[in-house]
């Protein structure tokens, strides 16, 4: 990693995917660390490419819904990030939102973290996996800030096609720390080995480089986990990060499931305005605002 004049003094690098349980599942933990380090490093996400064009399509698509149906459970039952009650389908693949995640990105960092947030709770709270062009867009409509008709051009663009590429490639190639990991987390996070004989991250996993060294913390993890791996290489990078308030978080973030309740904010809960959204596994919150424009579909909502 070099670093210019005036450059952050670390570069953290998120493998990940819009479609993957364990992803979803460290949102907490990752929003409250984004949060803290804002500002003061370089966050790069990589799209991995969990389910891919190349997978061939499952026999039984409805005993493969209700296999996976179980297994987003049981990863639920450790992380306590909601589910939806039904699972319409697994994922055919996530380029399209890996794509359009990409695009967001060009919008600018909050933009891009909600539309990723969005395209997650399509499948984990909706239980509609946005795995089509068309319904990765439709899953950002009215995400604050964000452009749609340009947001469409360039998820569909040469350019943001390259970089997601790019991220697949780069997931496929893990440092050697990952191909052996020892952890008492029922996702250890060790390099999942491919098709054709090779590795690729497990998701998710945090690459944090700094000039003199690099740490990396795969699978699920606790906060304190990252946090004290960002203090190893930049010891008090961390100090002094503001706390917030239910009804700043909920401001910022514009949804907030039950473990985000505890990790991101302290305080009455919960904020003036919130509404419940229920799920399989416990509410999560939306700002008024948010409610208004969530393409949910569930019944019983106000």
């Amino acid at each position: 990693m070099s670093v210019g004049p005036g450059a952050p003094l670390m570069e953290v690098v998120e493998y990940t995917d819009p479609m993957c349980p364990w992803a979803w599942g460290s949102d907490p933990a990752f929003r409250r660390l984004r949060t803290a380090l804002d500002g003061r490093v370089r966050w790069r996400r990589a799209y991995a490419v969990l389910f891919d064009d190349e997978d061939d399509p499952a026999p039984d698509p409805a005993a493969e819904t209700a296999h996976y149906a179980r297994y987003v459970e049981e990863i639920t039952a450790h992380t306590r990030a909601p589910r939806a009650a039904r699972l319409s389908r697994v994922a055919a693949s996530s380029w399209p939102s890996s794509l359009v995640a990409a695009a967001a990105e060009l919008q600018g960092p909050d933009v891009a973290d909600r539309a990723l947030r969005r395209l997650r709770e399509s499948v984990f709270v909706l239980g509609e996996p946005a795995d089509t062009m068309e319904t990765a867009v439709s899953a950002t409509r009215g995400v604050q800030g964000l452009d749609p008709v340009r947001l469409r051009s360039d998820a569909g663009s040469p350019g943001v096609l390259e970089r997601v590429r790019a991220d697949r490639a780069e997931a496929r190639r893990p440092v050697p720390e990952v191909l052996s990991v020892r952890s008492g987390s029922p996702h250890p996070g060790a390099a999942k080995e491919t098709f054709d004989g090779g590795y690729r991250y497990a998701l998710p996993t945090l690459l944090l480089r700094t000039p003199s060294g690099r740490r990396v913390v795969p699978g699920w993890r606790p906060y304190a986990a990252y946090a004290g791996a960002v203090d190893e290489l930049c010891a008090g990078l961390l100090d002094g990060s503001p706390a917030l308030s239910p009804s700043e978080a909920l401001e910022r973030h514009r949804s907030l499931t039950g473990p985000e309740r505890h990790l991101l904010a302290a305080g009455a809960w919960p904020p003036a305005g919130a509404v419940p959204l229920d799920t399989a596994n416990g509410p999560m919150w939306l700002h008024p605002d948010e409610r208004s424009v969530h393409p949910s579909d569930l019944p019983g909502l106000p």
